[in-house]
Order: C-alpha cells, then structure tokens, then sequence
C-alpha cells in the first residue's frame, strides 16, 4: 500500500493564480514549470507517485518539492544558493582570450 505525503498542499486564491500563470508562461525555465506543476498536482490530491507518473520525473523529485512549498510556500519553489566554492570560470580567464595567436 503507498504511503501518503503528510504534507498536504492547500492552495490560496492568490497562490493558486500565480502558480497557473507560470505553469503557462512559454518563456519560463523548465524546473519553474515543472516545480510549479507538482505543486498544483498535488493541491488537486494526487500522489507524489501519481505526479512522478504523469511529469516523467522520479518520486523523490516530487517528494522534495511538496516538501519545500509546504514549508516555504512561494519561495521555497525558488533556487537555494548551492554550498562549496564559488565558479571561478568566466570569458575573461579562460585559456582562449588569454592566447594572442588565437
């Protein structure tokens, strides 16, 4: 028998037009969309396994991002700044702009 999310997603009205809108917008990064369709799935009652069916995606996938909305609401569909040493690659030191024969 699947286990049932404790994390329940009920949606405000003002929530719920916003998630819409961008699950929509033709010109928003994939992740938004699809993080935005697992929380709108979810307030509809679906399981994370019926959701993880229906977008193609894994249920931990699913899992963390009910998750995150249920706690953080809006902004918790957001990027987290990621841990370890900041990217030190741009145009400016890479080995090409730096050779004068190229």
């Amino acid at each position: 028998m699947p286990r049932k999310s404790p994390y329940i997603i009920m949606l405000t009205k003002d929530e719920q037009r916003k998630l819409e809108s961008l699950a929509r917008k033709y010109t928003s990064p994939y992740c938004d969309v699809i993080r935005t369709k697992i929380v709108l799935m979810a307030a509809r009652g679906l399981s994370n396994k019926e959701i993880a069916e229906k977008l193609d995606i894994p249920r931990q996938i699913v899992c963390k991002w009910r998750k995150r909305f249920y706690r953080e609401r809006l902004q918790g569909l957001q990027d987290q700044p990621r841990g370890g040493r900041p990217g030190t690659f741009s145009p400016s030191n890479s080995r090409r702009s730096q050779s004068p024969g190229l």
